[in-house]
This record gives structure tokens, C-alpha cells and sequence, in this order.
């Protein structure tokens, strides 16, 4: 699972002109899925996720967790984080997972992530033409690869 994380002061989801999820102060997260992906990836992502210290304590400095804050997560699946240019101009989606395999998978991750956030994560919806608008926050983004583990 490859993940991109942004701290946002709010982002949202908008699907057919219809706003249909919505964050303020919390995590925005596009997640690829490949097939080697399993539970563990799922167990290890989301406690990463959840613990990462990325927002300011009363110093200023990026000391605390979404979780410590409170903060909100919205999770939007995403099969171009696994895009390949190394051949020509147009990308290959070759290692991203098939949609059967990846919906399982996300609907994991989401139950996982509700889980360890102790509260209800916002999503996109699984295949559709989302438009996603944010404010990053710092501004701060992290690419997160379960395959780089170690």
C-alpha cells in the first residue's frame, strides 16, 4: 500500500457536483493498493497513520498525533500511486490492484483506521470521479510505502 498524507485545515470529497464528505483540522489520504497487499500492511499502515506526529503541540512544533488532536482523517482511494512512467510518455497502471481485490482491501483499511482513531474516518467512494479540494496545512505531505518497511 503506497499512501500520500497531507495535513489539511480542511479538505473535501465532490462527486457528481454533490459535496459528499468533508473534513476540517486533520489527515487527507490518497491510498494505492497493489495485489501483494494484505491485513498486515493494513495493521502496520494504520497504526502509522494514527501515531504520526505531524501537528504542532503548545510549542510549535510537530509533536502530536491526528489522534492527540482529536483531528479528522479523509481517506480517498487512489490507483495512480502505483502509476509506472519508466516507458513512455503515457503511465502503466500494471501493479495496482485490480478493483475486486483493492475494494476489500480499502474497506479494511477503513475499519482499521475507524478503529485505532477511536471515531469514524471520512472517505471518498471506491472508482468514482471524485474532485477533491484541500488547504495543506505547513505545508506538510508524506509518501508512506508498506513495501519500505525497514
Amino acid at each position: 500500500m503506497r499512501v500520500v498524507i497531507q495535513r489539511v485545515t480542511n479538505a473535501s470529497v465532490t462527486i457528481n457536483n454533490i459535496v459528499t464528505s468533508s473534513i476540517k483540522n486533520g489527515l487527507l489520504i490518497f491510498v494505492g493498493i497493489e495485489n501483494a497487499d494484505n491485513e498486515n500492511d493494513i495493521e502496520w499502515l494504520s497504526n502509522k497513520i494514527i501515531n504520526l506526529r505531524i501537528f504542532d503541540d503548545q510549542n510549535k512544533v510537530p509533536n502530536v498525533s491526528v489522534k492527540d488532536i482529536n483531528g479528522d482523517i479523509l481517506l480517498v482511494s487512489q490507483f495512480t500511486l502505483h502509476a509506472s512512467t519508466k516507458k513512455g510518455n503515457r503511465p502503466s497502471y500494471i501493479r495496482a490492484s485490480q478493483p475486486a481485490i483493492a475494494t476489500t482491501l480499502y474497506l479494511q483499511l477503513i475499519a482499521q483506521l475507524n478503529k485505532d482513531l477511536g471515531k469514524q474516518i471520512k472517505t471518498g467512494e471506491f472508482g468514482a470521479d471524485m474532485k477533491v479540494e484541500l488547504l495543506n496545512d505547513g505545508p506538510i505531505t508524506i509518501l508512506i510505502d508498506t513495501k519500505n518497511k525497514e
